[in-house]
């Protein structure tokens, strides 16, 4: 059945290379800006405020793919567009990358393609409508966790459910994309039997849900799944996108767990970032400026517990071998305050004091694989102005489809652990502080805001759905 119904669908590898393409053109590109809705207001654009009136009143539109058609084209416009002058951003870069601390030729070293990704944008925010679905109750629908290392579950469904205009549209036939508003870690809290080690009451959950939409909407049958997308923050959540087949297949699966060697497909999925919240707010230390490279007097550091290979072998290497220059610990991190140890599961302000104090005195920061490949440290370094380093293997990191990542961290393999310290030695002084320089400009990115603001982590998430959505062509 499912088959048969893919025969309905249109799926254009040529528009899929064609877009992906566009955010790997090198060098720098003209970021145009003769659109209403390229305001630098860190709220969102007014496009994004309201329904249209035109919408609600019935009027006759283009539909869902002649818009989708009209954002495309305009994007591949933008990208391929270049300056005479060899291909360096001038001063006509839009206000929203107006900083001062932006030189263009970093901020075409860091983006893919700056133009590209500057068109995409203000064509999500123009056209993109997602409906979400009504069914279900809280606290396993329409529900999350807004605290700890699973925060981005239940603010994305809280800040997507909560907008009274903008993306979320409640008319679905305007929809260009669906979403399945399930929490998997209140699955696991709530429907989970602790040590079971089973996870079949998650697989039904998903497949019961995806089932009753189905049979009341006919927009899942249309296209098998395509066009509609979930999110998780859970290490569980690919397995539980597996209760249904279509989902697991064809759906659009937004997962901090983004494993390529465990059916993560980058072109599809979307990866999302891991933010620890104990508190459900950003940590007073990160919010504070971050100390330049000289006040940085180590080459790297990371403090946790043995949750996995990748960190065992981490420890079993590093811990305690060189605290001077290259301070690696378990759960003994000393006390920045004189108070001995930060012991084994302390989580309080002491703590997190300690923590951020050793991230904002090293250079690099370490973040490794856990239980699975994605880390919080990755956010918690961008913030503290050190450069994350991925130590992993299969990872596909968040918003890759715009970022250039070597441009602002490092990734090192599994296997060469024992060589880290010499790796990270042998990077001159002058490309860390361009991997400093980085970490600024994209921290915009990585920033959960309450509201949501322009380019925040919420709307790069939104951005990354889009771009996938642009990948597919329904057949209406």
């Amino acid at each position: 059945m499912a088959a048969a119904r893919l025969l309905a669908v249109a799926l254009s590898l040529g528009t899929l290379l064609l877009l992906v393409g566009v955010f790997s053109v090198s060098g720098a590109e003209e970021l145009t800006t003769n659109t209403s809705s390229s305001s630098s207001s860190p709220q969102l654009s007014p496009v994004l405020a309201t329904e249209s009136k035109a919408e609600s009143a019935g009027a006759r539109r283009p539909s869902v793919e002649q818009e989708l058609d009209a954002a495309r084209a305009a994007i591949r416009r933008a990208a391929r567009r270049r300056h005479g002058d060899g291909g360096n951003v001038s001063s006509a870069a839009p206000e929203w990358f107006h900083r001062d601390d932006v030189d263009y030729v970093l901020l075409a070293r860091v983006y893919r393609n700056p133009a590209g990704f500057y068109r995409s944008y203000v064509e999500m925010e123009r056209r993109f409508k997602v409906y979400v679905y009504g069914e279900g109750e809280p606290p396993i629908l329409h529900a999350g966790p807004c605290k700890d290392i699973y925060t981005i579950e239940g603010r994305f469904i809280e800040q997507l459910e909560l907008i009274t205009g903008g993306v979320r549209t409640w008319v679905p036939a305007r929809a260009h994309a669906f979403f399945l508003p399930f929490s998997v870690a209140k699955m696991v809290k709530f429907a989970y039997r602790p040590k079971s080690n089973d996870k079949t009451p998650l697989l039904s959950i998903v497949a019961d849900y995806v089932r009753v939409v189905a049979s009341r909407h006919p927009f899942w049958n249309r296209s098998a799944g395509a066009d509609h997308f979930m999110l998780s923050c859970h290490d569980w959540g690919p397995e539980a996108s597996r209760g249904d087949p279509e989902l697991y297949a064809n759906g659009i699966r937004a997962l901090c767990n983004a494993n390529t060697s465990e059916g993560f497909r980058p072109g599809k999925d979307v990866s999302i970032p891991e933010i620890n919240l104990y508190t459900g707010d950003t940590p007073r230390q990160l919010l504070e400026p971050a100390p330049g490279l000289s006040s940085r007097p180590f080459l790297a550091f990371f403090a946790g517990g043995r949750h996995g290979h990748v960190r065992d072998f981490l420890l079993q290497h590093w811990k305690g071998r060189d605290p001077d220059t290259f301070p690696v610990y378990e759960y003994d991190l000393p006390s920045t305050t004189g108070n001995g140890t930060t012991g084994k599961g302390a989580r309080g302000p002491d703590r997190q004091r300690d923590y951020f104090s050793y991230m904002h005195r090293a250079r690099f920061c370490l973040c490794p694989s856990g239980h699975e490949v994605a880390s919080p440290r990755v956010v918690e370094a961008i913030h503290a102005g050190c450069v994350p380093v991925l130590v992993s293997d299969g990872y596909a990191p968040p918003f890759a489809d715009v970022l250039r990542w070597e441009a602002f961290s490092v990734s090192v393999p599994v296997a060469d652990i024992p060589r880290l310290k010499e790796i990270l030695e042998r990077i001159p002084t002058a490309e860390v502080e361009r991997l400093l320089d980085g970490v600024r400009l994209v921290k915009q990115h990585f920033t959960l805001h309450h509201p949501p603001e322009r380019l925040d982590m919420f709307h790069m998430i939104l951005h990354s759905v889009w771009l996938r959505r642009l990948n597919f062509r329904l057949n209406q």
